[in-house]
């Protein structure tokens, strides 16, 4: 059975909307050499609305020369939503309805890891329904006091058991988990 993963980038207080806005200057090659072992594990993608709609913009227009974006643009897509019609990006499919039956289904079928990149909302609650199998985040040594936090609203906590973990050069932390059982 495939196996879902997830990969975040967090600050120190949690949370995970706008990294554009405090990510840059931490980012270094050796993260991205962690992303690309992800991708290359992957053989789909999980997208929540919010960010299929941020990909859909950023991706498509970059060249096979960044992998992230050859990844994403020839992958295929699975965009969670109630509320898109359509979705446009070549090679994505909306999936409607009861989000974690088609997850289950999808990680039914034969092939590789399905990789959710960012979506923090899908993410949490994927973890909730107990379908998410890794989440992997990027600790950010930064506070930012206010926005979304990717375990805010998650009914009665959830234990997590970490698989791995390390520090990069810049003093971002990377942490593997998957759910305790």
């Amino acid at each position: 059975m495939r196996k879902v993963t997830a990969g975040l980038m967090t600050t120190l207080d949690g949370v995970t909307d706008a990294p554009s806005e405090w990510s840059g200057p931490y980012f270094v090659p050796e993260m991205g050499a962690v992303m690309a072992e992800g991708i290359a594990e992957a053989d789909a993608v999980l997208l929540g609305r919010r960010t299929y709609l941020e990909f859909a913009e950023l991706w498509p227009p970059q060249g096979d020369g960044n992998p992230m974006a050859a990844f994403l643009n020839r992958t295929p897509k699975y965009v969670a939503s109630s509320t898109l019609d359509t979705v446009e990006w070549s090679g994505s499919e909306l999936v409607g309805g009861d989000v974690v039956e088609a997850v289950r289904e999808l990680k039914a079928r034969p092939g590789r890891n399905i990789q959710v990149p960012g979506s923090p909302r899908l993410v949490r609650s994927l973890l909730a329904a107990g379908v998410l199998d890794e989440l992997s985040l990027m600790i950010f040594p930064v506070v930012r006091g206010h926005g979304a936090r990717l375990f805010d609203g998650v009914p009665g906590g959830m234990a997590l058991e970490l698989t791995g973990s390390g520090a990069y050069s810049s003093g971002v932390l990377g942490a593997r988990y998957r759910p305790a059982r």
